[in-house]
C-alpha cells in the first residue's frame, strides 16, 4: 500500500511560499521530524543513510533520530563508499558496530546489497535517507530498490525521506536501459538521466517493477521541478569520494560512462570527472575535431594531468578539461558520444572500451544497452545515435507521469 504523506492544500502552499521566500527547501527529513514524526512514534527504526544524510543545518539523520526520545533507532544500513562516505568506487564495505551510538551497522555493499532477514529482525520500519546525483549508473537508487525488496519480503514498513535531484526534474535523456543489462548500475528500465527524485523513483519502482512495499514517501517543501541544485538554498555534502561538488555533479552523467572505457576522467585527480585524456592522445588534436562539431554549452581547454590513483596512475594523461559555458544547452549525453565518437576515430589502436563485469562491458551496463558502443563502431553519426532513443524517452515520460510529486 502506497500512502503519500502531504499536508493539507492551504498550509502546504503557505509553507512553500515561506520556504521559497527563504531560498531553501524543506527536506523530506525535516517534514518527517517536525509534522510526521508519528509514523515512526515507537516504532523500531533502521535507517539507509551515509555522510549526504543531513537536514538544512547539516545535522546528521543519524544524530537526530538516535536522539529523538520519540524514536528508537536500532540499526543502521551503509550503500557503497560506506556510512561517512570514505570509500572509493567498487570498495568492499565492511559491516560493524558503530562507534558513536554503538549500533549495528550493516553494510549494504559488502557480503551482500540487500538486507537480510537477519539484519531486519528487530525492525518495524526501514528508511532511506540518501542524496541521489541523477544518473542511473550511480548506485544509491539501486541500493534503494532492493532494500524496498526485502522490506517487503519481510513485511516491514519503508519511508523514502526525499530529496532533491540535483539535476532537476525537467531534463530527461539516454537510452532507457534493456533488461539484458540490468545491474547493480541499472536494475530497471529508465532513462541514464531520469529527471525523477529518490521518492518518485520509489513510486515508479514500486508499482510498475511489482515490489509492491508498505512505502511512505515523505515530500519536501518548497522543491520545484526546474531547480538545480544550487538553487535549493542547500549545502552540496560530498556524496562520493569523486563526486565533491555540484559541478561535478553536472558533468558526471557525460564523464562516467567515458571513465568505464580505456581513458581516464581525472578520477585521481583534484578534479574528477572534469577531464578526459590518455598518455597517447594528442589535447591539441582532439580539441580542434571537437569544436568542429559545434557542440553547444560546453568548452574544452588542453589539459595535462596525472592521476594519482585509478586509471594510469602516475602516468601523464593528455587530453582535455570540460568547461559548462551555458546549463541550458549543454547536453551530457551528447557531449559524452562525440567525446568517444572522435577518440574512437583518431586513436582505433590505442582506444578500447575498458573492463567487463559478468561477460559485458561495464561501459555497456553504465549505458544499459551494447548498441550506444557498436554505433560509434560502426561509424553512426552521434546526431543519429541521440535520435535512436527519442521515442523510449518519449514512453518513459508518459510513464514517469503517475509518479510526479512536484510541480
Amino acid at each position: 500500500m502506497v500512502r503519500f504523506i502531504v499536508a493539507l492544500l492551504s498550509l502546504s502552499i503557505i509553507v512553500s511560499e515561506i520556504v521559497m521566500a527563504n531560498g531553501k527547501v524543506k527536506l523530506g527529513l525535516e517534514v518527517l521530524l517536525s509534522e510526521r514524526v508519528d509514523l515512526i512514534r515507537g516504532k523500531r527504526v533502521g535507517l539507509i543513510t551515509n555522510q549526504t544524510g543531513v537536514d538544512s543545518q547539516l545535522r546528521s539523520n543519524i544524530d537526530l533520530l538516535y536522539r529523538n526520545p520519540e524514536v528508537k533507532l536500532t540499526a543502521l544500513f551503509s550503500p557503497e563508499h560506506g556510512i561517512r562516505g570514505e570509500r572509493l568506487a567498487g570498495d568492499y564495505v565492511k559491516s560493524y558496530i558503530d562507534e558513536k551510538t554503538r549500533l549495528p551497522l550493516y553494510s549494504l555493499y559488502g557480503e551482500t546489497r540487500k538486507p537480510t532477514r537477519d539484519m531486519l529482525k528487530d525492525i518495524d520500519v526501514l528508511i532511506f535517507d540518501i542524496q541521489d546525483v541523477g544518473v542511473r549508473h550511480y548506485t544509491y537508487i539501486s541500493t534503494m530498490a532492493l532494500a524496498m525488496q526485502s522490506a517487503k519480503e519481510n513485511g516491514i514498513d519503508f519511508i523514502v525521506l526525499d530529496r532533491p535531484n540535483p539535476l532537476g526534474g525537467v531534463y530527461v535523456d539516454g537510452p532507457v536501459l534493456e533488461t539484458d543489462f540490468s545491474s547493480f548500475i541499472g536494475l530497471y528500465p529508465i532513462p541514464n538521466i531520469y529527471g525523477m527524485t529518490v521518492g518518485e523513483l520509489a513510486l515508479l519502482f514500486n508499482s510498475e517493477f511489482r515490489i509492491s512495499s508498505r512505502l511512505t514517501v515523505i515530500p519536501m517543501k518548497g522543491w520545484r521541478r526546474a531547480m538545480l541544485f544550487d538553487q535549493t538554498g542547500l549545502h552540496w555534502v560530498i556524496s562520493s569520494p569523486n563526486i565533491p561538488d555540484f559541478e561535478t555533479v553536472m558533468l558526471y552523467p557525460c564523464t562516467g560512462p567515458i571513465g568505464d572505457t580505456y581513458l581516464s576522467v581525472g578520477v585521481g585527480t583534484t578534479k574528477p570527472f572534469h577531464f578526459v585524456g590518455a598518455p597517447y592522445i594528442d589535447p591539441d588534436r582532439l580539441i580542434e575535431e571537437l569544436l568542429r562539431r559545434k557542440i553547444e554549452g560546453v568548452a574544452f581547454r588542453a589539459a595535462y594531468f596525472i592521476p594519482r590513483y585509478s586509471k594510469f596512475q602516475n602516468e601523464v594523461c593528455k587530453g582535455i578539461e570540460i568547461f559548462i559555458n551555458d546549463r541550458n544547452k549543454f547536453k551530457p549525453l551528447e557531449v559524452c558520444l562525440n567525446i568517444l565518437d572522435v577518440i574512437y576515430r583518431l586513436y582505433p589502436k590505442s582506444f578500447n572500451w575498458g573492463d567487463r563485469s559478468n561477460g559485458r562491458y561495464i561501459f555497456d551496463l553504465s549505458m544499459g544497452t551494447d548498441r550506444i558502443r557498436k554505433y560509434i563502431e560502426s561509424g553512426m553519426d552521434p546526431k543519429e545515435i541521440i535520435k535512436t532513443w527519442e521515442k523510449g524517452i518519449g514512453d518513459f515520460l508518459k510513464l514517469r507521469s503517475k509518479y510526479l510529486i512536484y510541480k
